[in-house]
Protein backbone atom coordinates (compact mmCIF):
# COMPACT_ATOMS: atom_id res chain seq x y z
CA UNK A 1 0.00 0.00 0.00
CA UNK A 2 2.77 2.36 1.06
CA UNK A 3 4.03 2.66 -3.20
CA UNK A 4 0.89 3.35 -3.99
CA UNK A 5 0.02 5.96 -1.76
CA UNK A 6 3.42 7.65 -2.84
CA UNK A 7 2.11 7.58 -6.30
CA UNK A 8 -1.20 8.73 -5.69
CA UNK A 9 0.53 11.53 -3.75
CA UNK A 10 2.90 12.39 -6.10
CA UNK A 11 -0.05 12.54 -8.77
CA UNK A 12 -1.89 14.77 -6.37
CA UNK A 13 0.62 17.13 -5.32
CA UNK A 14 3.12 16.99 -8.00
CA UNK A 15 5.53 16.06 -5.30
CA UNK A 16 6.55 13.30 -3.91
CA UNK A 17 5.96 13.05 -0.12
CA UNK A 18 8.78 13.51 2.55
CA UNK A 19 7.51 10.71 4.84
CA UNK A 20 5.41 8.39 5.22
CA UNK A 21 3.54 6.50 8.43
CA UNK A 22 0.78 3.65 9.55
CA UNK A 23 -1.52 3.69 12.51
CA UNK A 24 -3.55 0.49 12.97
CA UNK A 25 -6.92 0.33 14.29
CA UNK A 26 -7.99 -1.91 17.36
CA UNK A 27 -10.20 -4.21 18.80
CA UNK A 28 -10.89 -4.34 22.41
CA UNK A 29 -11.18 -7.92 23.00
CA UNK A 30 -13.19 -7.84 26.35
CA UNK A 31 -14.02 -4.54 29.26
CA UNK A 32 -16.39 -2.78 27.03
CA UNK A 33 -17.92 1.11 28.17
CA UNK A 34 -15.82 0.33 30.85
CA UNK A 35 -12.63 2.51 30.06
CA UNK A 36 -14.87 6.17 30.89
CA UNK A 37 -15.46 4.43 34.54
CA UNK A 38 -11.24 3.62 35.06
CA UNK A 39 -11.69 -0.19 34.58
CA UNK A 40 -9.49 -2.73 33.20
CA UNK A 41 -9.57 -2.83 29.18
CA UNK A 42 -8.23 -5.24 27.03
CA UNK A 43 -7.70 -4.00 23.46
CA UNK A 44 -5.29 -5.27 20.95
CA UNK A 45 -3.92 -3.71 17.27
CA UNK A 46 -4.97 -5.09 14.30
CA UNK A 47 -3.19 -5.38 11.02
CA UNK A 48 -6.07 -2.67 9.52
CA UNK A 49 -5.48 0.49 9.55
CA UNK A 50 -4.43 4.35 8.22
CA UNK A 51 -1.51 4.79 6.44
CA UNK A 52 -0.57 8.87 5.72
CA UNK A 53 1.94 10.81 3.52
CA UNK A 54 3.20 14.33 4.12
CA UNK A 55 5.18 16.70 3.03
CA UNK A 56 5.74 20.24 4.12
CA UNK A 57 4.30 22.87 1.49
CA UNK A 58 5.18 26.72 1.45
CA UNK A 59 1.44 28.45 0.94
CA UNK A 60 0.57 28.51 4.06
CA UNK A 61 -2.36 26.21 4.18
CA UNK A 62 -3.30 23.02 5.12
CA UNK A 63 -4.35 20.38 2.56
CA UNK A 64 -6.66 17.25 3.77
CA UNK A 65 -7.15 14.52 0.80
CA UNK A 66 -7.91 10.72 1.49
CA UNK A 67 -8.36 7.60 -1.16
CA UNK A 68 -11.24 6.33 0.81
CA UNK A 69 -13.12 8.48 2.11
CA UNK A 70 -15.30 11.67 0.36
CA UNK A 71 -14.33 15.30 -0.02
CA UNK A 72 -10.99 17.02 0.50
CA UNK A 73 -10.54 20.45 2.05
CA UNK A 74 -8.11 23.47 2.09
CA UNK A 75 -7.39 25.34 5.07
CA UNK A 76 -5.23 28.51 5.87
CA UNK A 77 -3.06 28.23 8.78
CA UNK A 78 -4.06 30.40 12.00
CA UNK A 79 -3.89 30.75 15.54
CA UNK A 80 -6.71 28.29 16.10
CA UNK A 81 -9.31 25.79 14.48
CA UNK A 82 -12.87 25.18 14.97
CA UNK A 83 -14.66 22.03 13.73
CA UNK A 84 -16.60 22.03 10.29
CA UNK A 85 -19.24 19.49 10.95
CA UNK A 86 -18.80 15.90 10.73
CA UNK A 87 -16.40 15.85 8.13
CA UNK A 88 -13.31 13.26 8.49
CA UNK A 89 -10.95 15.81 8.77
CA UNK A 90 -11.98 17.20 12.01
CA UNK A 91 -9.48 14.73 13.47
CA UNK A 92 -6.21 15.08 11.88
CA UNK A 93 -7.51 19.46 11.94
CA UNK A 94 -8.37 18.51 16.09
CA UNK A 95 -4.39 17.50 16.28
CA UNK A 96 -3.33 20.62 14.20
CA UNK A 97 -5.42 22.67 16.57
CA UNK A 98 -4.07 21.36 20.03
CA UNK A 99 -0.34 21.64 18.73
CA UNK A 100 -0.91 24.83 17.93
CA UNK A 101 -2.72 25.83 21.47
CA UNK A 102 0.16 24.59 22.83
CA UNK A 103 2.41 26.66 21.04
CA UNK A 104 3.94 24.50 18.37
CA UNK A 105 4.41 26.73 14.85
CA UNK A 106 3.00 23.99 12.33
CA UNK A 107 3.15 25.75 9.10
CA UNK A 108 1.80 24.64 6.09
CA UNK A 109 1.65 20.75 4.87
CA UNK A 110 -0.14 18.41 2.40
CA UNK A 111 -1.20 15.08 3.66
CA UNK A 112 -2.70 11.90 1.67
CA UNK A 113 -4.49 9.15 4.02
CA UNK A 114 -5.96 6.15 3.52
CA UNK A 115 -7.33 3.53 5.90
CA UNK A 116 -8.85 0.12 5.58
CA UNK A 117 -10.41 0.48 8.48
CA UNK A 118 -14.48 0.36 8.05
CA UNK A 119 -15.31 3.55 8.63
CA UNK A 120 -18.13 4.01 11.60
CA UNK A 121 -17.79 0.41 12.94
CA UNK A 122 -16.19 0.53 16.08
CA UNK A 123 -12.47 -0.45 15.27
CA UNK A 124 -11.33 2.88 15.82
CA UNK A 125 -10.86 5.04 12.40
CA UNK A 126 -11.13 8.00 14.33
CA UNK A 127 -8.88 7.63 17.00
CA UNK A 128 -6.23 5.53 13.93
CA UNK A 129 -6.20 8.97 11.79
CA UNK A 130 -5.91 11.11 15.64
CA UNK A 131 -2.77 9.48 16.44
CA UNK A 132 -1.25 8.71 13.28
CA UNK A 133 -1.44 13.04 12.56
CA UNK A 134 -0.11 13.22 15.59
CA UNK A 135 2.65 10.76 15.61
CA UNK A 136 3.62 12.31 12.27
CA UNK A 137 4.24 15.60 13.06
CA UNK A 138 5.64 15.04 16.36
CA UNK A 139 8.07 12.86 14.63
CA UNK A 140 8.53 15.14 10.88
CA UNK A 141 8.79 18.39 13.20
CA UNK A 142 11.03 17.36 16.20
CA UNK A 143 8.28 18.33 18.51
CA UNK A 144 9.39 15.91 21.37
CA UNK A 145 6.04 14.28 23.03
CA UNK A 146 5.84 10.67 24.31
CA UNK A 147 4.29 8.26 23.08
CA UNK A 148 1.25 8.81 25.79
CA UNK A 149 1.67 12.39 25.28
CA UNK A 150 0.35 11.87 22.09
CA UNK A 151 -2.29 9.19 23.03
CA UNK A 152 -3.32 11.64 25.26
CA UNK A 153 -3.76 14.56 22.89
CA UNK A 154 -5.47 12.30 20.39
CA UNK A 155 -8.39 12.06 23.66
CA UNK A 156 -8.65 15.11 24.43
CA UNK A 157 -9.55 15.92 20.75
CA UNK A 158 -11.47 13.29 20.51
CA UNK A 159 -13.56 14.29 23.93
CA UNK A 160 -13.24 18.69 23.68
CA UNK A 161 -12.97 19.12 19.76
CA UNK A 162 -15.04 16.32 18.40
CA UNK A 163 -17.69 16.25 21.55
CA UNK A 164 -17.39 12.24 22.37
CA UNK A 165 -16.66 11.97 25.55
CA UNK A 166 -14.85 8.95 25.21
CA UNK A 167 -12.09 7.15 27.22
CA UNK A 168 -8.40 6.66 26.68
CA UNK A 169 -8.30 2.96 25.16
CA UNK A 170 -8.70 3.13 21.70
CA UNK A 171 -5.61 6.15 21.41
CA UNK A 172 -3.56 3.90 23.58
CA UNK A 173 -4.47 1.13 21.62
CA UNK A 174 -3.40 1.71 18.03
CA UNK A 175 -0.59 3.96 19.75
CA UNK A 176 1.02 0.90 22.31
CA UNK A 177 -0.14 -1.99 20.41
CA UNK A 178 2.86 -4.98 19.65
CA UNK A 179 2.11 -7.93 17.32
CA UNK A 180 0.74 -11.00 19.40
CA UNK A 181 -0.08 -9.25 21.95
CA UNK A 182 -3.68 -7.60 24.09
CA UNK A 183 -3.00 -4.56 26.26
CA UNK A 184 -4.30 -4.87 29.57
CA UNK A 185 -4.79 -1.13 30.64
CA UNK A 186 -5.95 0.88 33.73
CA UNK A 187 -7.85 3.24 32.10
CA UNK A 188 -7.73 5.10 35.47
CA UNK A 189 -3.80 5.02 36.18
CA UNK A 190 -2.92 4.09 32.65
CA UNK A 191 -1.01 1.34 34.15
CA UNK A 192 -0.71 -1.22 31.37
CA UNK A 193 0.93 -4.65 30.51
CA UNK A 194 1.03 -7.09 27.87
CA UNK A 195 -0.75 -9.73 27.83
CA UNK A 196 0.30 -12.88 25.68
CA UNK A 197 -2.45 -13.21 23.03
CA UNK A 198 -1.45 -16.64 20.96
CA UNK A 199 -4.59 -18.00 19.56
CA UNK A 200 -3.05 -21.38 18.56
CA UNK A 201 -5.85 -23.12 15.96
CA UNK A 202 -8.18 -19.65 15.96
CA UNK A 203 -7.72 -16.62 13.69
CA UNK A 204 -9.95 -13.32 15.00
CA UNK A 205 -13.05 -12.62 12.60
CA UNK A 206 -14.24 -9.08 12.64
CA UNK A 207 -17.86 -9.08 11.39
CA UNK A 208 -18.83 -5.81 10.75
CA UNK A 209 -22.53 -5.20 10.99
CA UNK A 210 -22.69 -2.63 8.27
CA UNK A 211 -24.40 -0.42 10.18
CA UNK A 212 -22.53 2.33 11.11
CA UNK A 213 -23.43 5.05 13.60
CA UNK A 214 -21.79 8.10 15.09
CA UNK A 215 -21.28 8.34 18.81
CA UNK A 216 -21.97 11.99 18.72
CA UNK A 217 -25.48 11.66 18.01
CA UNK A 218 -25.74 7.78 19.58
CA UNK A 219 -26.40 7.16 23.40
CA UNK A 220 -23.05 6.93 23.92
CA UNK A 221 -23.03 10.56 25.62
CA UNK A 222 -26.34 9.12 27.60
CA UNK A 223 -24.40 6.11 28.79
CA UNK A 224 -21.86 8.13 30.45
CA UNK A 225 -24.06 10.23 32.08
CA UNK A 226 -25.72 7.10 33.54
CA UNK A 227 -22.75 6.29 34.95
CA UNK A 228 -21.61 9.60 36.77
CA UNK A 229 -25.48 9.26 38.24
CA UNK A 230 -24.57 5.93 39.53
CA UNK A 231 -21.29 7.25 41.16
CA UNK A 232 -23.21 9.95 42.45
CA UNK A 233 -25.57 7.98 44.39
CA UNK A 234 -22.95 5.01 45.89
CA UNK A 235 -20.99 8.69 46.92
CA UNK A 236 -23.73 9.00 49.72
CA UNK A 237 -22.23 6.21 51.59
CA UNK A 238 -18.97 5.67 50.54
CA UNK A 239 -16.06 7.82 48.42
CA UNK A 240 -15.24 6.88 44.72
CA UNK A 241 -13.93 8.05 42.20
CA UNK A 242 -14.90 5.69 39.50
CA UNK A 243 -17.18 2.96 39.12
CA UNK A 244 -14.76 0.49 39.03
CA UNK A 245 -12.85 0.96 42.22
CA UNK A 246 -15.44 -1.19 43.21
CA UNK A 247 -15.34 -5.10 43.82
CA UNK A 248 -18.41 -7.36 43.39
CA UNK A 249 -18.65 -8.01 46.79
CA UNK A 250 -18.37 -3.97 48.24
CA UNK A 251 -21.24 -3.14 45.12
CA UNK A 252 -23.69 -5.43 46.80
CA UNK A 253 -23.39 -3.98 50.15
CA UNK A 254 -23.98 -0.75 48.58
CA UNK A 255 -25.98 -0.82 45.17
CA UNK A 256 -29.71 -0.17 47.20
CA UNK A 257 -28.28 3.56 46.92
CA UNK A 258 -29.00 3.21 43.18
CA UNK A 259 -33.07 3.51 43.51
CA UNK A 260 -32.92 3.96 39.06
CA UNK A 261 -33.88 0.49 38.29
CA UNK A 262 -31.98 1.93 34.69
CA UNK A 263 -29.06 3.05 36.64
CA UNK A 264 -28.32 0.00 38.52
CA UNK A 265 -28.31 -2.07 35.42
CA UNK A 266 -25.92 0.18 34.16
CA UNK A 267 -23.48 -0.18 37.31
CA UNK A 268 -24.10 -3.57 37.42
CA UNK A 269 -22.67 -4.61 33.95
CA UNK A 270 -19.68 -1.62 34.51
CA UNK A 271 -18.69 -3.76 38.14
CA UNK A 272 -18.94 -7.20 36.48
CA UNK A 273 -17.27 -6.53 33.45
CA UNK A 274 -14.27 -4.95 35.08
CA UNK A 275 -14.06 -8.31 36.75
CA UNK A 276 -14.62 -10.12 33.49
CA UNK A 277 -11.23 -8.58 32.65
CA UNK A 278 -8.79 -9.88 35.04
CA UNK A 279 -10.32 -13.46 34.41
CA UNK A 280 -9.60 -13.02 30.41
CA UNK A 281 -6.49 -11.89 31.02
CA UNK A 282 -5.95 -14.85 33.58
CA UNK A 283 -7.13 -16.85 30.28
CA UNK A 284 -4.97 -15.89 27.60
CA UNK A 285 -1.65 -15.96 29.90
CA UNK A 286 -2.52 -19.97 30.77
CA UNK A 287 -4.02 -19.97 26.87
CA UNK A 288 -7.17 -21.00 27.99
CA UNK A 289 -9.38 -20.15 24.84
CA UNK A 290 -12.26 -21.95 25.50
CA UNK A 291 -12.50 -19.93 29.05
CA UNK A 292 -11.81 -16.92 27.28
CA UNK A 293 -14.46 -17.80 24.75
CA UNK A 294 -16.73 -17.98 27.36
CA UNK A 295 -16.37 -14.87 28.84
CA UNK A 296 -16.85 -12.91 25.41
CA UNK A 297 -20.48 -14.11 24.96
CA UNK A 298 -20.93 -13.55 29.07
CA UNK A 299 -19.82 -9.88 28.38
CA UNK A 300 -22.25 -9.40 24.80
CA UNK A 301 -25.09 -10.30 27.00
CA UNK A 302 -24.52 -7.65 29.75
CA UNK A 303 -23.73 -5.24 27.20
CA UNK A 304 -26.90 -6.62 25.36
CA UNK A 305 -29.01 -6.53 28.56
CA UNK A 306 -27.62 -4.58 31.37
CA UNK A 307 -26.15 -1.70 28.99
CA UNK A 308 -28.65 -1.57 26.18
CA UNK A 309 -25.46 -1.02 23.62
CA UNK A 310 -26.22 -3.17 21.40
CA UNK A 311 -28.78 -4.33 18.93
CA UNK A 312 -30.65 -6.42 16.29
CA UNK A 313 -27.81 -6.98 14.09
CA UNK A 314 -24.77 -7.55 16.60
CA UNK A 315 -26.87 -9.51 18.32
CA UNK A 316 -28.11 -11.84 15.50
CA UNK A 317 -23.96 -12.03 14.68
CA UNK A 318 -23.62 -13.56 18.20
CA UNK A 319 -26.39 -15.49 18.11
CA UNK A 320 -25.03 -17.40 15.10
CA UNK A 321 -21.44 -17.65 16.53
CA UNK A 322 -22.98 -19.41 20.02
CA UNK A 323 -24.73 -22.13 17.11
CA UNK A 324 -21.47 -22.47 14.80
CA UNK A 325 -19.37 -25.29 16.29
CA UNK A 326 -16.20 -23.96 15.05
CA UNK A 327 -16.30 -20.37 17.10
CA UNK A 328 -15.71 -20.60 20.63
CA UNK A 329 -15.93 -16.82 21.42
CA UNK A 330 -17.88 -13.64 20.33
CA UNK A 331 -18.81 -10.43 20.95
CA UNK A 332 -19.91 -6.78 20.01
CA UNK A 333 -16.47 -4.83 20.31
CA UNK A 334 -16.09 -0.91 20.56
CA UNK A 335 -19.09 1.21 21.72
CA UNK A 336 -22.22 -1.15 19.92
CA UNK A 337 -25.06 0.73 18.45
CA UNK A 338 -24.02 -1.15 15.31
CA UNK A 339 -20.09 -1.16 14.54
CA UNK A 340 -18.13 -4.33 14.79
CA UNK A 341 -18.73 -8.17 16.47
CA UNK A 342 -15.69 -10.34 17.08
CA UNK A 343 -15.29 -13.84 17.07
CA UNK A 344 -12.63 -16.31 17.96
CA UNK A 345 -12.66 -19.03 14.89
CA UNK A 346 -11.48 -22.19 13.76
CA UNK A 347 -8.39 -22.30 11.54
CA UNK A 348 -9.30 -23.38 8.20
CA UNK A 349 -13.51 -22.06 7.92
CA UNK A 350 -12.94 -19.15 7.34
CA UNK A 351 -14.96 -19.41 3.71
CA UNK A 352 -17.91 -21.62 5.45
CA UNK A 353 -18.13 -19.26 8.05
CA UNK A 354 -18.52 -16.47 5.99
CA UNK A 355 -20.79 -17.93 3.66
CA UNK A 356 -23.35 -19.24 6.24
CA UNK A 357 -23.25 -16.26 8.75
CA UNK A 358 -24.14 -14.14 5.91
CA UNK A 359 -27.18 -16.26 4.58
CA UNK A 360 -28.51 -16.16 8.33
CA UNK A 361 -27.34 -12.36 8.93
CA UNK A 362 -29.31 -11.46 5.20
CA UNK A 363 -32.61 -13.64 6.34
CA UNK A 364 -32.93 -11.62 9.80
CA UNK A 365 -31.41 -8.15 8.87
CA UNK A 366 -32.07 -7.50 4.89
CA UNK A 367 -28.48 -6.82 4.31
CA UNK A 368 -24.95 -8.36 4.35
CA UNK A 369 -22.25 -8.12 6.98
CA UNK A 370 -18.78 -8.05 6.06
CA UNK A 371 -16.43 -10.76 7.49
CA UNK A 372 -12.28 -9.29 7.65
CA UNK A 373 -9.61 -12.06 9.52
CA UNK A 374 -7.16 -10.20 11.28
CA UNK A 375 -3.91 -10.66 12.67
CA UNK A 376 -3.06 -8.85 16.24
CA UNK A 377 -0.14 -6.23 14.78
CA UNK A 378 2.21 -3.32 15.79
CA UNK A 379 1.30 -0.21 16.70
CA UNK A 380 1.65 3.47 14.89
CA UNK A 381 4.98 3.82 13.21
CA UNK A 382 7.50 5.12 10.62
CA UNK A 383 7.17 2.97 7.66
Amino acid sequence: MKEALIQQFTELYQKEPAATYFTPGRVNLIGEHIDYNGGLVLPAAITLGTTLCIAPNEDNVFRFMSLNLPDSHTITVSSSYQKDSNAWFNYPLGIINQLTLEGKKISGFDFLFHGNIPVSSGLSSSASIEVLTAFALNDFLDLDYSRLELVQMGQKVENEFIGVNSGIMDQFAVAFGEKDHAILLNCDTLKHIMVDCQLGNYKLAIINTNKSRKLEESKYNERVEECNQALQALNQEITLHNLCELTAEKFALHKHLITDPIILNRATHVVTENDRVNFASKALNEQDLETFGRLMYASHQSLKELYEVSGKELDTIVEFCQEYPNVIGARMTGAGFGGCAIALLEKGYEEDFTAKLNAYYVERVGYEAAVYISEIGDGARKI
